[in-house]
């Protein structure tokens, strides 16, 4: 990358031009590689969900712990991981290594922040992958479409868009808080029409973040960024997308999964 700087006034035309289409290819390159850390977390929570859902599973009744209905059956390995108190440590452990990498970023090497990255993708996998027991294959492959087109053309809107987000993003983030307290409030109150309200809104929100996150990425960019901190960087975009999309894709699984039959 050149060393210009953006801020100093041009000498001509031609310098103009070239100064921006430089600027246009280094951030071009940049969010390249930020959807390309995201898409391959994305891949890699889809494996490990799929493995597995399939090693807790079976349908020989003869060597199963519980039965989940519809023919399928949890293995020893299943029951624990689903049943026992362990599912807990499943659900939170995410949510723990999510902080640690947001708030060690800057003190890690970027090479060892994208294995944790990948490794919280993994990991997340395996928090999600309950989903096959309460919803049918075909509707979780429908509703995973239909969140990758939305999460496109939200993403290519915050990164077109002139428009200043940053308000919109301050009011999507108390949003987030409110939704997350909601949420642990229905844990008690187990209200199916509560979690309908809460799926609507986490949608809503998400989508927004999705946008904003976007612009917001876009905006770190900066061309005299040295090739550590620039991965750092893109690194925390996808983990940021990354996140939107895994959420938006649960609130709309619960909004519009078929569940399996008993």
């Amino acid at each position: 990358m050149s060393d210009w700087n953006r801020n100093a006034p041009a000498y001509g035309q031609d310098a103009t031009r070239a100064g921006s289409a430089e600027l246009d290819q280094g951030l071009r390159a940049f969010m390249l590689g930020v959807y390309n850390n995201m898409v391959l977390g994305l891949a890699i929570t889809g494996l490990a969900a799929l493995g597995i859902f399939m090693a807790a599973t079976t349908s020989d009744q003869a060597t199963a712990v519980a039965s989940v209905g519809g023919g399928l059956y949890l293995t020893q390995f299943g029951y624990a991981l689903f049943a026992s108190p362990l599912k807990w440590v499943v659900i939170l452990a995410p949510l723990a290594m999510v902080f640690f990498i947001s708030f060690r970023i800057e003190k890690l090497q970027a090479g060892t922040a994208r294995m944790l990255f990948l490794a919280y993708a993994a990991l997340m996998g395996v928090s999600i992958s309950s989903i096959f027991l309460i919803y049918t294959q075909a509707s979780i492959v429908q509703v995973f479409f239909v969140t990758a087109a939305a999460f496109g053309a939200l993403s290519l809107y915050g990164y077109t868009t002139k428009r200043n987000l940053s308000a919109m993003g301050s009011f999507l983030i108390m949003g987030l808080f409110g939704l997350i307290i909601a949420s642990l409030v229905n844990l008690f109150l187990q209200s199916s029409g509560f979690q309908f309200v809460i799926s609507v809104l986490g949608v809503l929100i998400f989508a927004g973040l999705t946008a904003w996150d976007t612009q917001r990425i876009k905006e770190m960019y900066y061309a005299l960024d040295g090739g550590e901190v620039a991965a750092k960087k893109s690194v925390l975009g996808a983990l940021s997308l990354y996140l939107n999309f895994i959420n938006m894709f649960m609130f709309l699984l619960q909004l519009f999964g078929q569940q399996r039959s008993n």
